[in-house]
């Protein structure tokens, strides 16, 4: 009686192929690749799992709009470089921003910008200045 079975993998030492036929056995050659590879347009591999469980992978798909993002900044911000903010005619110009209201503003300023919040515009008409949307 044996005690232990001698093991395939024992006797198949210096085999090609371990007692299997061809390509199949030999490793992870035989899966199409890695992940989503072998799922394209006309490659058949992993064809069955897409229509199956990724619904709209083929096709184009319509994209999502951009929207153009509005930098921000505070009154308190403006108030401290208030030199170089303020144009010839003693205005200031912000076309691209929004104008927030953290911060104080002491000086009565007419400041146009694209956007102001609610607190912003309160303190700039409380310090006798104006708030023109551009």
């Amino acid at each position: 009686m044996k005690l232990k079975k001698r093991k395939k993998s024992r006797r198949m030492r210096g085999t090609r192929l371990h007692g299997h036929a061809m390509k199949k056995h030999k490793g992870k050659g035989n899966r199409g690749g890695k992940g989503m590879s072998g799922t394209g347009k006309r490659a058949d591999q992993k064809k069955t799992y897409i229509l199956k469980y990724k619904k709209n992978y083929f096709g184009k798909k319509a994209g999502k709009k951009k929207i153009k993002k509005t930098k921000g900044i505070n009154i308190g911000d403006i108030e401290k470089n208030l030199k170089n903010f303020v144009n010839k005619k003693g205005e200031i110009e912000l076309k691209d921003y929004k104008i927030l209201g953290n911060g104080e503003i002491k000086q009565a300023i007419t400041i146009k910008a694209k956007l102001f919040s609610k607190k912003a515009k309160e303190k700039i008409e409380k310090a006798g200045g104006k708030a023109v949307k551009i």
